[in-house]
């Protein structure tokens, strides 16, 4: 996902250069939409989730989100501080890009965070200057997502450096330090999950981690190869791109899979949501699936029972504004359920045990270069998070 963001300032956080008041795109989980309230949260409060057992909605009048949120929790694809009140978060995720906002804002519950994070003593005793900068990152994102789980009942995400997701040992031991600095601030481990990109050896750090106890995200998913060799990983959460997966289609050709989709008349992201749903249900894997990247309101009925569907705030509003009833142009029915995927018939190609092999064959052009654009973006912002930190340490009176 795109961010928008100011540059942070180059030698202050304190910097009064203009600022946006979008923080970041947050990639979350559990989400449940409630009435407007205030931004100040109450961590113990119970925010129930709505579910529904029926297959369509018959109520004589409810607005569309309503209608929506009976079969897929419905999060929203940007935190803005004005939105807390209309779409108050019970999760959220703590990233790379998320600190350069913070570093770029006048005044943040977070600024903080971030200036103990610089200060901390063990860190500021470090001769490697790479090391320094590396342990000044993991404090700040530690010490953010502390305040994150003060703020939302839900689980805190943090993202692992996507210039370790060709390093299994690499992102194993990455998550372990992350998570020690979360013990030592009382977080506990079911509070939080860990971002890995989809490479094999982020699905094979994911497979480890997950044999600890250790909650995982999978994410850049563009095919079923890498969503099915994440399921058989036991990831707690597996993320596809559907937008992302469109705006490829529509540019470029010579992807097997796209084409196929394309040949039965089916948009290519929402076709492969609904096949790796399928699979996690026919086959009994624990992974929830999450939809991102869904651009209109059409995508989302489309997408109706998959677990998570995270959706632009204008598409938010315009559910919310909207009166659905049974005349409705739109019928509002679970599309995936474990009974449909039940019915889903895989080929015996699609049934193999992944392995690092199989699953680079089985990825096409369009998941090999979405994966590789997405790593690259999310390695620049690690680096401009070292070169930030490394031109305002030490802050004042350190």
């Amino acid at each position: 996902m795109s961010l928008t963001l100011q540059t942070p300032p180059s030698t202050t956080l304190s910097s009064a250069s203009p600022i946006h008041r979008t923080i970041t795109r947050y990639t979350t989980f559990s989400f449940s939409l409630r009435p407007p309230t205030t931004l100040h949260f109450n961590p113990h409060r119970s925010l129930p989730l709505i579910r529904a057992s029926n297959s369509s909605i018959n109520a004589a009048s409810t607005t569309e989100l309503d209608a929506v949120s009976a079969f897929s929790e419905i999060v929203p694809d940007t935190v803005v501080f004005d939105d807390f009140e209309k779409f108050p978060p019970t999760a959220a995720t703590v990233s790379s890009s998320l600190l350069l906002g913070i570093c770029g804002l006048p005044d943040t519950i977070f600024r903080n965070a971030v200036e103990m994070a610089l200060a901390d003593s063990e860190c500021y005793g470090l001769e490697n200057p790479n090391a320094r900068l590396s342990c000044f990152v993991n404090k700040a994102f530690a010490n953010i997502g502390s305040d994150m789980a003060k703020l939302v009942p839900g689980r805190v995400s943090t993202e692992v450096d996507a210039r370790l997701a060709y390093d299994t040992h690499a992102i194993i031991r990455k998550v372990h330090d992350l998570l020690k600095l979360y013990n030592d601030s009382n977080v506990p481990p079911q509070r939080l999950l860990f971002k890995i990109p989809s490479t094999w050896q982020g699905i094979e750090a994911a497979r480890l981690l997950e044999s600890e106890g250790i909650q995982t995200h999978l994410t850049f998913v563009y095919s079923f190869a890498q969503a099915a060799a994440a399921a058989q990983a036991g990831a707690s959460v597996i993320q596809i791109f559907v937008g992302r997966i469109r705006d490829w289609a529509r540019n470029h050709s010579g992807d097997t899979e796209i084409e196929s989709a394309q040949l039965r008349g089916e948009d290519p992201g929402l076709a492969l949501v609904t096949k790796a749903y399928n699979y996690i249900h026919k086959y009994g894997h624990k992974s929830k699936l999450m939809a991102a990247a869904v651009r209109n309101k059409q995508d989302l009925f489309s997408l109706l029972g998959v677990d998570y569907i995270i959706a632009p705030l204008k598409v938010l509003q315009s559910l919310k504004e909207s009166v659905a009833s049974p005349d409705e142009k739109y019928s509002f029915v679970r599309r995936l359920s474990p009974q449909s995927a039940a019915k889903y018939t895989f080929s015996d190609e699609e049934l193999v045990r992944w392995d690092e092999d199989s699953l680079s064959k089985a990825m096409g052009p369009a998941a090999v270069q979405l994966l590789a654009a997405g790593l690259d973006g999310h390695a620049d912002q690690a680096k401009r998070v070292e070169e930030l930190f490394g031109k305002i340490w030490p802050p004042p009176n350190v």
